[in-house]
């Protein structure tokens, strides 16, 4: 074998290895994992119904998202001073949410394609996990994913819309009036938002 062929052969397996390790990133791994639930949530949503596909994405949510640290950065400063009941009831609340949100939005399966690029990028203490949705017959729309290690799992705390519009960033500044007038009045405003969107009256709480 020439020496040529020989570094060539060791380059295209030291790619191969680099390849095969960003592609087990375990943030991106995570990301993966939920899109393959919520696609075949997706192609079974008309026969699940929208109970169904909210009884089958809840596992999934849990896995991925950091409910507790998404809600305490969307309240703010006063979470330090709310009772434990007040936090309890709003997390509750903001799962519910979540979880009717995908339900809802994503009822029924069209051809759609969720791209994860294995090349994860590390911010600090955090890593960007980016991604495509691919809707058929319209552009494509990213979706980045920033997640944290949360007792030694990468979970999602906050998801950019467009790759720039942060979910979080904009239901705290669409809750902060009724937050005003406490954190019960949040709990109901949440939960409001989540009734619609089971019963359809709505299709995104954005």
């Amino acid at each position: 074998m020439s020496v040529w062929k020989t570094c060539a052969l060791a380059f295209a397996f030291a790619f191969a290895l680099s390849a095969s390790a960003r592609a087990e990133d375990p943030a991106a791994e995570k990301i993966q994992s939920f899109y393959n639930v919520l696609l075949d949530t997706m192609k079974r949503g008309p026969q699940l119904g929208m109970q169904g596909r909210y009884k089958a994405l809840e596992p999934a949510v849990d896995a991925t998202f950091d409910i507790p640290a998404m809600i305490e950065f969307i309240v703010g400063p006063s979470w330090a001073n709310m009772s434990a009941q007040d936090k309890a009831a709003l997390t509750a609340a903001f799962r519910r949410m979540t979880v009717a949100n995908y339900a809802a939005n994503f009822s029924k399966y069209d051809g759609e394609q969720f791209n994860v690029d294995p090349n994860v990028q590390q911010r600090g203490p955090d890593k960007i996990v980016q991604t495509t949705l691919v809707p058929r017959g319209d552009k494509p729309v990213p979706l980045l994913y920033r997640m944290r290690d949360t007792a030694g799992s990468w979970k999602v705390i906050d998801v950019f819309l467009d790759g720039y519009v942060s979910e979080l960033a904009t239901r705290r500044s669409d809750f902060a009036a009724t937050l005003a007038a406490g954190a019960p009045a949040l709990v109901a405003k949440i939960n409001q938002l989540s009734d619609n969107l089971l019963n359809g009256t709505t299709k995104s709480t954005q």
